[in-house]
């Protein structure tokens, strides 16, 4: 990587108040460990770097030295300092509770959900259930029929009519995603991604040689600003989420669905829909709109995909597709090429799972609701400048910093026993430094925990945030 493009992706890391090497080496293992700077890179020549970011080179030296002295870096004797993961698991601790005897990390990286108190009968269940598929080969490309019917019944239920043979069945959503892609472009194909919007999709368009192509929606309308890219791009496909979208949390009401997809079909773009968050409705009385395959004017022009890993545990690996009968069987052979067959324990938890949907809901949205409004109240104490838009949806507040700090923040929070996911890592290039995504899937005292923790990181950073501001909820 040169220099040039390196001190673009640090942005503002080294503005901090406190020693500039240190600041650096911290922005440089956000970059690595977040995979905007791929282990195995090589890092700029010193004396570049520091013209780059107009510091002087032993503030360059001595930062290497330090991601070299913690393992984010190792010297090549005559090919210079290359970035890498350091040994060891990370000191993390997905479930954190303040206790003096735990002082583990909290990870407000990501935005996964730990299994609800049912889960544990519902797994017993299926393993009762898994004597009768033990006498078979367990080889079943197409998926277990009983997961495939409750998959097609709950689209049905939702408005969207389905058959057991339109749905392909994944090991989570993003393999979904990844499935839907490589089966819909090929490399160089341009797909429309709102911006922000969930990192991973990027990496798996990445992967596949798709170029992905950013559309704003903070001025016009999804329904007025990628069919209008899709125009002016030639774009392939659109990956969209128009239910409570990741990280913003803006729902698409049915109106704008059938004005968007409308709009697509005639340009001939594909719409790869995520509903990862569709079934996360956290307003008071949900009347939800119709999945975006009901308002699609022809059968091929939208392909969904889905998982219960938000809804019943981060571990449940377990994804979905919906689409037109032949594209679904062309993309279950393609799967029966990589894997052979989809796990079948999973299955039969995700049966289990299905069953008992509307009460593992009702739980999930209670808690969700809960830890939003908590977490929007801490914020509001200890950020007042901040604007924090709580959502209708969905498992994460949008946090707009009022100064390009995200990056800052990521950097030196490890200090602080914290994780953060930088802004800039729901977009391309330096876009939305100023802004912060923070999960609701902890309990509220380990989020009033971790606001503290922020505070400490935020102050640390020497942002300069002015003293008294009225806090200001947008509503």
């Amino acid at each position: 990587m040169n220099a040039s493009r390196l001190a673009e992706l640090l942005g503002g890391v080294h503005d901090g108040s406190g020693p500039a090497y240190r600041a650096l080496a911290d922005g440089v293992r956000v970059l690595v460990a977040d995979g905007r700077l791929p282990a195995g890179t090589r890092l700029p020549a010193e004396r570049a770097l520091a013209e780059a970011l107009r510091v002087s080179r032993i503030t360059v030296t001595h930062a290497y030295r330090e991601l070299r002295r913690d393992g984010w870096a190792e010297a090549r004797h005559g090919a210079g300092t290359w970035a890498r993961l350091p040994d060891g698991p990370f000191r993390t601790d997905g479930v954190w509770a303040p206790e003096p005897e735990r002082a583990g990390v909290i990870d407000l990286a990501h935005a996964a959900p730990p299994a609800l108190d049912g889960m544990p009968l519902l797994v017993r269940r299926a393993v009762d259930r898994l004597d009768v598929e033990l006498t078979g080969h367990g080889y079943g490309p197409e998926g277990l029929p009983a997961f495939r019917a409750r998959i097609a019944e709950r689209y049905t239920a939702r408005g969207a009519p389905t058959d057991p043979g339109q749905i392909v069945v994944t090991s989570g959503a993003l393999h979904a995603i990844g499935t839907a892609v490589a089966e819909l472009t090929g490399p160089g194909d341009r797909v429309l991604v709102e911006h922000p919007t969930y990192p991973s999709a990027l990496d798996v368009l990445a992967d596949a040689g798709a170029r992905a192509v950013p559309v704003a929606l903070d001025r016009d309308p999804p329904a007025d600003a990628l069919p209008r890219a899709a125009r002016q791009t030639a774009a392939r496909a659109a990956y969209v989420m128009a239910d409570f979208q990741n990280p913003t949390g803006v729902l698409l009401d049915d109106d704008a669905r059938a004005r968007l997809l409308q709009r697509l079909s005639r340009l001939d773009v594909v719409a790869i829909v995520d509903e990862t968050f569709a079934e996360l409705d956290l307003r008071d009385a949900p009347e939800g709109p119709l999945p975006c395959a009901a308002h699609a004017p022809r059968p091929d022009d939208v392909v969904t995909v889905g998982g219960l890993s938000k809804v019943a545990w981060g571990g449940l690996r377990l994804g979905w597709i919906r689409a037109a009968r032949e594209p679904a069987a062309r993309m279950r052979r393609r799967l029966a090429r990589a894997q052979i067959a989809p796990p079948v324990l999973e299955q039969l938890i995700g049966v289990e799972v299905f069953d008992a949907l509307d009460g593992l809901l009702d739980e999930r949205r209670r808690l969700l609701r809960e830890r939003r409004d908590a977490l929007v109240g801490l914020l509001a104490e200890e950020f007042p400048g901040w604007r924090v838009r709580p959502p209708d949806g969905g498992l994460a507040l949008w946090c707009d910093l009022g100064e390009p700090v995200s990056s800052a923040l990521a950097a030196v929070a490890p200090r602080h026993g914290l994780l953060l996911a930088p802004g800039p890592r729901f977009g391309l290039g330096r876009a939305f430094d100023d802004r912060l995504r923070l999960p609701l899937t902890h309990p509220v005292p380990v989020l009033a925990e971790a606001v503290r923790r922020l505070r400490r990181a935020y102050d640390d950073v020497g942002s300069g945030a002015a003293a008294g501001m009225r806090p200001e909820l947008v509503v």
